[in-house]
């Protein structure tokens, strides 16, 4: 939204069924398929895989199946951190399915041969974000403890693998250490679709065809309201699937 103002999105929070990080690759790339099926239906054109569960286990599925263009959050948080890493030893975060299917360590040395990759699964930090806990003590704690074994290997690049870690940038960093640069995917993956429609950070607005937003949710509940003002700054109107 702040990269691209002025192009429409259509966003589908699948909240009845998440989380999706515990769940088989086999469910996963099911969902991924009802929920692009969604959004299609409701106009979109070029589909974004903002969540790195389903991005790890349903990226070729979808590709092989949807006649757009897919984007994911994944291959453009490894071209970043191959290029932010100086020594070559990467941390990842995330998931643990992002994790167990092992999608950056596999991408990773197609691009930087040689490089070292090391994992971590944080299953706690999703529920503290969702619960608001974004600077609590306890999430300090927890955040270190999970970043302990990452710093004990050297790392000098993370990549947040996860669409909730980026609220806790900041705590993250702070543990991390100044020394290691942070990869924030949401980001990333933005660039590359405004790169694809040759927009670069926004485009003049077309007055016949306003921009517009709409947000979809599978589940609508008092505290996805205020999980979703969290998440954006804002307060948006939410509709249910």
């Amino acid at each position: 939204m702040s990269i691209l103002p002025d192009v429409s999105i259509v966003y589908f929070g699948d909240t009845a069924r998440t989380p999706y990080g515990p769940k088989s690759p086999e469910i996963l790339r099911r969902y991924a398929i009802e929920d692009a099926r969604f959004l299609i239906d409701k106009g979109a054109n070029i589909i974004v895989i903002a969540c790195h569960s389903a991005a790890s286990c349903a990226t070729g599925e979808l590709r092989s199946k949807l006649d757009l263009p897919v984007f994911e959050v994944v291959s453009p948080s490894v071209e970043k951190a191959c290029l932010l890493s100086k020594t070559g030893r990467i941390g990842i975060i995330g998931t643990r399915a992002t994790v167990s299917s092992n999608i950056y360590p596999r991408l990773i040395p197609e691009k930087r041969p040689g490089a070292k990759i090391f994992q971590q699964p944080c299953p706690l930090l999703v529920p503290l974000v969702e619960e608001g806990w974004l600077r609590a003590r306890e999430t300090r704690m927890i955040v270190r403890k999970y970043l302990r074994p990452l710093k004990d290997k050297q790392i000098d690049t993370l990549v947040l693998g996860c669409t909730h870690y980026p609220l806790l940038k900041n705590i993250i960093q702070e543990k991390a250490g100044k020394r290691i640069k942070i990869v924030d995917p949401s980001r990333e993956v933005a660039q590359k679709v405004a790169s694809f429609i040759g927009r670069g950070t926004g485009m003049p607005a077309n007055e016949e065809t306003k921009a517009r937003k709409e947000f979809y949710l599978s589940d609508l509940t008092p505290h996805t309201f205020e999980i979703v003002r969290r998440f954006l700054g804002q307060k948006v109107e939410l509709q249910k699937a």
